[in-house]
C-alpha cells in the first residue's frame, strides 16, 4: 500500500514538472523544479493554472 502511494506521489510530481516545463518555467527561486518540495511545487503549479484560466 505503502509504495502504491509513493508512486502515485512520483507520478503527480512528474506530471506537475513536465506541465511546467511545458509553460517554459524551468526554475523557481533560483532551484530547478526536481529540487522543490512538493509543497512549494504544488503551490506553484496551482499559481500557474489560475493565471492561465484568468487568460481565457
Amino acid at each position: 500500500m505503502r509504495k502504491f502511494e509513493d508512486e502515485r506521489l512520483t507520478n503527480k510530481r512528474n506530471r506537475m514538472i513536465e506541465n511546467l516545463v511545458d509553460a517554459g518555467v524551468f526554475k523557481i527561486n533560483e532551484k530547478q523544479l526536481y529540487e522543490l518540495s512538493l509543497y512549494e511545487l504544488t503551490k506553484n503549479y496551482m499559481m500557474l493554472q489560475n493565471d492561465h484560466r484568468k487568460t481565457m
